[in-house]
């Protein structure tokens, strides 16, 4: 990732953003299992990735080139490190000059992918396709490099080598390095049986409830799967697409006329903090927990005048927002989803809070095993519990309706329903806390 300033990884316009696509010696035996071409393998795998990134609401990058398109570019390279001394030629059978040195060129073997080069038919090594494609589109020197615990060693460390080795100002500022994932504090890992894909994942839980977990923990440290997690941040997300909600429908019941009153001081102060909070923790390594914990202050104060009918106040805090250049639904943009309006999106990538919190009920329902109707049909059985004073049916009701993640809200206008973390997980919850 290249940014043209210090400022600018939060303005994607001004960042050049490559996701690197590579043939490894996986998927080449992945597919000879298969009886496949192990390209063709690849791009069915980058088809289902970039469908993944949608659903999680991640921005697709600026540029993603693939192996097979950028074989002269590799080519030179190689070239390039040959040229100034720091590589050598060997036949298949000979050994290396040092255990520690490694394959810039493959030759060609049954059943793999293969090119024509200067030194015969083949496939590159599997560190100098990043190398190659990372100089072809942000130069020698670039920002950020991206990637597993598990390539440190040794492919970051062999790129480093190489793009030294092919020019010598080649440097990347900062390389980044994310944790692995745990299910309930043991690795995940298909040999454990407790494997599981984002799909999988996204059967039962909306695709921002699956990103709001994984921001909740810093990218460089294990991430602890587990369904009470899940349910915590869809919960979470839920409450935020209701609070924002619930303040358009308050701003459109004003015109722009009413919107022009000055600002109380303590409004400017909360956009202020929060502003000054996501960007010290965002430049802070990423540290997208503490960007978290720093929305609760606003939300909270969003709420409080929403349930005390200060709608004057919402509307002086829409009214700062805008005052200090602060996006449109900022929270939610910059918290926890970019907000789709491509054409072909999945269709869990929502486009408004409406669609949001729809989709989260409907989530809850199936988690719940339940229909809306028979939700209501149960509301309807409570009402009549309650006006024949039959307090212990009625409160029975509500409790097994919350065993299964459905909460009752009573109101004067009458009792509505949300989505809320199932009574066992809650308490599982406190006990763990």
């Amino acid at each position: 990732m290249s940014c043209t300033d210090t400022s600018s990884i939060w303005d994607m316009k001004s960042t050049t953003f490559a996701i690197s696509l590579t043939v490894d010696d996986k998927i080449i035996a992945r597919a000879n299992e298969l009886g496949e071409d192990p390209i063709n393998l690849s791009t069915r795998y980058c088809e289902e990735f970039h469908c993944d990134m949608a659903y999680l609401h991640c921005l697709p990058p600026s540029v993603e080139p693939r192996v097979s398109d950028h074989i002269p570019q590799i080519i030179e390279m190689i070239k390039q490190i040959l040229d100034n001394g720091c590589a050598y030629t060997i036949q298949v059978d000979s050994r290396k000059k040092n255990p520690a040195d490694f394959a810039l060129w493959k030759s060609a073997k049954e059943g793999e992918p293969f090119w024509e080069s200067p030194w015969g038919l083949g496939r590159p090594g599997w560190h100098i396709e990043c190398s190659a494609m990372s100089a072809t589109y942000l130069g020698y020197s670039f920002d950020i490099h991206g990637g597993g615990m598990d390539l440190i060693f040794p492919h970051h460390e062999n790129e480093i080598a190489q793009s030294c080795a092919a020019c010598h100002k080649s440097n990347v500022s900062y390389w980044i390095h994310n944790g692995f994932v745990t299910i309930d504090s043991e690795k995940m890992s298909k040999s454990l049986g407790n494997f599981f894909t984002i799909r999988q994942v996204l059967e039962l839980y909306h695709p921002l409830a699956l990103r709001l977990f994984l921001m909740g923990t810093h990218y460089r440290s294990p991430i602890n799967y587990s369904e009470i997690q899940l349910e915590s941040a869809s919960d979470r997300v839920f409450y935020i697409c209701q609070t924002l909600h619930d303040c358009e429908n308050i701003l459109s019941q004003h015109d722009e006329a009413s919107r022009k009153d000055s600002i109380p001081s303590e409004t400017g102060l909360c956009i202020d903090k929060f502003n000054d909070e996501f960007l010290t923790s965002m430049s802070d390594d990423f540290h997208t927990p503490v960007t978290l914990a720093a929305m609760s202050e606003p939300l909270k104060t969003i709420n409080d005048l929403l349930h005390t009918r200060k709608s004057h106040l919402i509307i002086s805090l829409e009214l700062a927002i805008r005052k200090r250049h602060v996006p449109k639904n900022f929270v939610f943009t910059r918290g926890v989803a970019i907000q789709s309006n491509e054409t072909n999106a999945p269709q869990q990538c929502q486009k408004s809070e409406p669609e949001a919190l729809q989709q989260l009920r409907d989530y809850a329902l199936k988690r719940a095993k339940l229909t809306e109707d028979q939700v209501l049909q149960k509301i309807e059985e409570r009402n009549s519990a309650r006006k024949n004073k039959q307090y212990e049916e009625s409160d029975a009701i509500r409790k097994d309706l919350a065993d299964v993640g459905i909460a009752l809200m009573d109101s004067p206008d009458g009792t509505t329903w949300r989505p809320a973390i199932p009574l066992a997980l809650q308490e599982q919850q406190v006990a763990a806390s």
